[in-house]
């Protein structure tokens, strides 16, 4: 299949394009600005009320005539531009595919010579979030604001957590209570010398991630800023690698690792006081050298743990191979964290950051192609392979006129196939403007001794928004089944007598719009896409893992001093009464429930779901889920918890 990498077939209509969007755009953005003065966000309004001159109420009364009369003139332009624009969107192609360039930093073909799908099996990490990239003046309905800002920084905040090394961090007794919880992302099980997790009796396992700094004389806090834009590792530590520390607590030698695990030489750890400064000042319009702005060279204590080393490696003893240095705090004791239900196979965790080593990324409502092209522009520092701009205009595909893409979007490590999109035809009201569907991506992943290859698919999605609309994504629900039955099956070049193709994983990911404990989403639910695919959050209909939260927060409190941070976040969603108070709770469709809060079952509406496929592998493979965990990074640039899943796939008669 081609991939297009760009929206029309030819530059003729590619160029008749830029002209007519040039001609609409003034009035486009001229109108987003208007619409966006009359409706402040929670930060502007404390600013606002922190003003004794009244500045910004005196602007928008000196600007508004300003803006309406350049709206009014730009007004016969964007016409002439629109008669142009709308018929062109019928030859328009729906997604747009963009590779990685600088083929020296490119790691996607590398990569398919790891995994032979032999041996103790291959672990592959998907992330999912609803960023709320909507232009500016509808971004503000979420208590959003600033798209542009918000689309770059989430770029790095993602590029970093993800290409930091994976640091495994083991007490050595199992009363030390020193590790940071703010410092910590995937938890990894310690691997013994044939690479298969074993379990540690006594042990506190976590993974820290760390700035660095790489060779030819950058300053420290560059790597934190921009992330180690190629992707490359640290000296003693790839991306596929953990490094190792242990953190002397004097207890028994019970709670020690395998002595195959021990630290790499020259590794140091550090104990001290570690959190970031607090404010209620949003992350992504901070000045420079606020801890909060990515842009700054302290860059962002929220988003990776500081780490400086000197050019003796920080010891004082030159030679030693030690430029990583990690630093933890002291938080609450281990016993108030518990990553692990007894009755779960896997880990999971609230996190600070995005798992180490993210191969996969389905990102919803990045609307604004602005906002798409910064946020493609960031992750291209990590990911090689991107869709974005996915979606259709006008009238073509589907019944109603669409103003906005789909606003889905894709980033990957691993070579992508194929790719199809289909748009929902049954949007109705605000969500019909919209060209919401599904986006269905097979990648290759590895190849046999045989040269068979080895393939994975992945749907990412966004259903219809309306609470009162159970049927509507019900109906969606259904076509998201055939059309992935369809895709599997017109993409798939293996049979039983020539299996060409081996499947490790199928999985679905995005916002669904619904929650497992809502007595309101009874239908979607009871849906048979739950019997086909696995809800790792999820126990049955209505009935949540104790473990499970919530990933919709309460946009009145998204600048709130005690959420300012993806630290003070995920503090705050590890205790009842946090996520009470930050966490979105349904709505009841019947009047006259006040207080509904104390009433609800779960902790949170849960509307952002990763399901995996358990039937339709192949024979004999298996994937189980590893870790699991809500993350807390983008706080403060949007709404929604993303949420990650690490999926290990294996051979069944190879475990045997």
């Amino acid at each position: 299949m081609v991939l297009y990498t760009t929206p029309f077939p030819n530059s003729c209509l590619s160029a008749l394009h830029c002209v007519s969007w040039a001609l609409i755009f003034p009035c486009y953005w001229l109108l987003d600005r208007l619409l966006a003065s009359f409706k402040p966000t929670t930060y502007e309004k404390r600013q606002q009320a922190d003003d004794p001159c009244c500045l910004h109420l005196l602007c928008t009364v000196l600007f508004t005539p300003v803006y309406l009369a350049l709206l009014v003139a730009a007004l016969p332009f964007a016409l002439v531009g629109f008669l142009f624009w709308s018929p062109l969107q019928s030859a328009r192609r729906p997604y747009i595919y963009s590779r990685l360039e600088d083929k020296s930093l490119a790691g996607g073909a590398a990569l398919l010579g790891e995994w032979k799908g032999t041996g103790a099996g291959k672990s592959f990490c998907f992330a999912t979030a609803n960023l709320c990239l909507l232009p500016d003046s509808l971004a503000r309905y979420n208590n959003l604001f600033n798209t542009q800002a918000r689309a770059k920084e989430i770029g790095q905040r993602i590029r970093n957590g993800a290409a930091r090394p994976q640091i495994k961090i083991y007490i050595d007794s199992p009363t030390n209570t020193s590790i940071s919880a703010a410092s910590f992302s995937s938890l990894v099980s310690p691997q013994g010398g044939d690479g298969v997790a074993r379990a540690v009796p006594g042990a506190i396992k976590r993974t820290s991630s760390v700035e660095y700094k790489g060779d030819g004389g950058r300053h420290p806090g560059d790597e934190a800023a921009n992330g180690p834009a190629s992707g490359e590792p640290a000296d003693g530590c790839g991306l596929e690698d953990a490094c190792i520390v242990r953190i002397g607590g004097g207890g028994e030698d019970g709670g020690r690792p395998p002595e195959g695990d021990d630290a790499a030489p020259g590794s140091q750890a550090r104990n001290g006081a570690g959190g970031g400064s607090r404010g209620q000042t949003p992350n992504h319009n901070q000045r420079d050298g606020d801890s909060g702005s990515l842009g700054s060279p302290s860059a962002s204590r929220e988003s990776l743990v500081k780490a400086r080393a000197g050019p003796d490696g920080g010891n004082g003893e030159p030679g030693v191979n030690s430029k990583l240095l990690y630093k933890t705090s002291v938080v609450k004791k281990a016993a108030a964290r518990k990553r692990r239900h007894p009755d779960e196979a896997f880990d999971h965790e609230v996190s600070a950051f995005f798992p180490a080593n993210l191969d996969f990324l389905c990102l919803q409502e990045v609307f604004d192609k602005r906002a798409a092209t910064k946020l493609k522009d960031q992750l291209h520092g990590y990911f090689e392979y991107i869709l974005y701009d996915v979606g259709v205009y006008g009238c073509q595909g589907c019944c109603s006129f669409k103003c906005l893409n789909s606003g889905l979007f894709f980033a990957s490590r691993y070579p992508v196939m194929d790719v199809a999109y289909h748009c929902y035809p049954n949007g109705r009201n605000s969500d019909a403007l919209a060209s919401k569907g599904a986006l269905f991506l097979k990648v290759q992943v590895g190849s046999t001794p045989q040269d068979q290859r080895i393939v994975g698919y992945i749907a990412c999605t966004h259903l219809h928004a309306l609470p009162e609309d159970s049927a509507i994504r019900c109906e969606q629900l259904d076509l998201l089944q055939d059309w992935l039955a369809d895709f599997r099956k017109s993409t798939s070049s293996s049979s039983a007598a020539n299996p060409e193709e081996l499947v490790a994983f199928d999985v679905i990911c995005g916002d669904l719009n619904f929650d497992n404990c809502s007595s309101d989403d009874k239908l979607e639910q009871q849906h048979s896409l739950f019997t086909r695919y696995k809800d790792p959050c999820r126990l049955g209909p209505g009935e949540e893992k104790p473990w499970a939260i919530g990933t919709l927060l309460d946009t009145n409190g998204l600048y709130d001093e005690d959420v300012c941070t993806p630290e003070n976040l995920q503090k705050v969603l590890e205790s009842e009464e946090g996520r009470r108070e930050y966490l979105a709770f349904p709505t009841s469709k019947s009047p006259g429930q006040k207080g509904r809060k104390d009433l609800l079952k779960g902790n949170g509406r849960r509307i952002d779901y990763m399901l995996h496929a358990e039937e339709g592998l192949c024979p004999d493979w298996k994937a189980e889920v590893e870790e699991f965990s809500f993350i807390t990074q983008l706080s403060g640039l949007t709404d929604h918890l993303p949420v990650a899943m690490r999926l290990m796939v294996s051979a069944g008669e190879e475990e045997a």
